[in-house]
């Protein structure tokens, strides 16, 4: 290895097969450490430089092993204890309640809907202004800086997925070597197929935002109404409730409402939440593969 594209390549070699975010997490910090080393010490050459950080910083084996044993370390410190395993259906069906995963998918689920229509206001927004200011000088300065703050936003994204739907995304952004010509900078990040796929995914998350808000907020009303109603009903809360006037007539709860209806109704709402929160972290994982497929450089 006499050049850094060699030892990166090597590295990226002896990290086949893992996760690539941690592979683009390994690669950033690298080539940092190999282009700050070769700055600090103008009077080596590349190859010099490669040596010397081969003891110190090491061979690429060793440095892509030592990432893949943090990287285990730390999932395993930071990931939440397992659900027991259960064997019945029954046991699988309502054991969904304790998998810290469900709740960490129903919060992004309600969440998306904000996140979603900011990322798609800002894209648009970009987009439009990127194409009217196209036929003045300031249009290439505004279209970089906007595709600039794209891949910024792309890791707030990431950060929020891997901590809510336990996906590991990206730490670092993509190494981009200040040595190169600013040109050749710019026209990598067009050329990057990762550029074009975040815009994608910004896009997307609106209507994604909204499917899962609704889904969300719907089912889980629903199901929390269905269980509650009829044990308030039971004490009485809802005598003299009626509804008159207007095109819809006139309605009031039955004498023998009790008898069978509450009982079903309570057991339709527990077994609809249970089936919310199986939907709810089956979204979470769908869209954390989504959001991994599309903002992290395979």
């Amino acid at each position: 290895m006499n050049t850094i594209p060699e030892y990166l390549a090597q590295l990226r070699i002896a990290l086949a097969g893992a996760d690539p975010a941690l592979m683009q997490d390994a690669l950033y910090d690298a080539e940092e450490y190999l282009r700050s080393e070769l700055a600090e010490h103008p009077e080596m050459t590349e190859a010099e430089v490669i040596a010397a950080v081969a003891g110190s910083y090491g061979a690429p084996e060793e440095v892509a092993a030592i990432y893949l044993d943090t990287e285990a370390k730390v999932q395993t410190a930071l990931r939440a204890p397992p659900p027991p395993p259960r064997s019945s259906v029954l046991g699988r069906f309502f054991g969904v309640a304790a998998d810290p995963k469900t709740y960490g998918a129903m919060f992004y689920s309600i969440l998306a809907l904000a996140t979603g229509i900011f990322y798609f206001t800002w894209v648009v927004t970009g987009i439009s202004l990127s194409l009217g200011f196209s036929v003045i000088i300031i249009g290439i300065p505004f279209v970089i800086l906007f595709l600039g703050s794209v891949r910024l936003l792309s890791l707030v994204e990431g950060r929020i997925v891997e901590v809510m739907l336990g996906e590991r995304m990206p730490r670092r952004p993509v190494y981009a070597d200040r040595d190169r010509p600013v040109l050749t900078r710019i026209g990598e990040m067009f050329t990057d197929p990762r550029t074009w796929s975040t815009l994608l995914y910004m896009l997307a998350m609106m209507p994604l935002g909204v499917l899962y808000f609704t889904l969300a907020v719907a089912l889980l009303t629903t199901s929390v109404v269905l269980v509650v109603a009829p044990p308030l009903a039971l004490f009485g809360a809802f005598d003299g409730w009626s509804l008159s006037g207007g095109w819809y007539g006139y309605w009031e709860p039955s004498t023998t409402l009790g008898v069978w209806e509450l009982p079903v109704a309570f057991a339709c709402g527990v077994v609809l939440l249970f089936a919310t929160l199986h939907l709810l972290r089956g979204i979470g994982r769908v869209h954390g593969a989504i959001a991994k497929q599309l903002l992290v450089k395979a």
